[in-house]
Formats: C-alpha cells, structure tokens, sequence
C-alpha cells in the first residue's frame, strides 16, 4: 500500500507533500534523521493529511496533484482550517 501525505510546519508557515509505502518511517526521517534537504529546515513537521493507495501509480499521480498550485490551494482552504 502506498500514501501521500501532506506535512505543515507552524513555525514557518510551510507545506511538503510526499508519497511513500512506509509513512511512519518517512515521518521520522523527516522529523529527525535527515540531515540536509527542504524538510530539516522547516521543523518540526505535522503530518495534517494522509491518502492511501493500492498502486504507486495511482499515489504519485495524486502526489502530483497536490503538488500543483491548485493541490496547495486545496490543501489550504480544506485541510489547513481543522489545524489552525
């Protein structure tokens, strides 16, 4: 089973959105064991979305699409409100 997810940073008003198979594990490595790259500068990181997928195809192709500028508006005015 594969998952996109959607990660906000309170503290600097960000989004990362990403696809995987092993969440929690991805989680961590985003919260912690990372070392360089977007998601060390940002956190710590909230996990306020997640979708599951029975294929990869079918998750990257939503990863992509939360990607886009009308993704993050979507991620903004429907998700972002129940955390704020």
């Amino acid at each position: 089973m594969f998952c996109v997810y959607a990660l906000y940073s309170f503290s600097a008003n960000k989004f990362y959105t990403g696809m995987t198979s092993e969440l929690i594990t991805r989680f961590r490595f985003h919260n912690s064991k990372s070392t360089k790259g977007y998601t060390l500068r940002y956190r710590p990181w909230y996990c306020i979305h997640v979708e599951f997928f029975d294929s990869k195809k079918e998750a990257l192709y939503r990863e992509k699409e939360l990607k886009s500028g009308k993704g993050r508006d979507w991620i903004r005015s429907n998700i972002l409100p129940k955390y704020l």
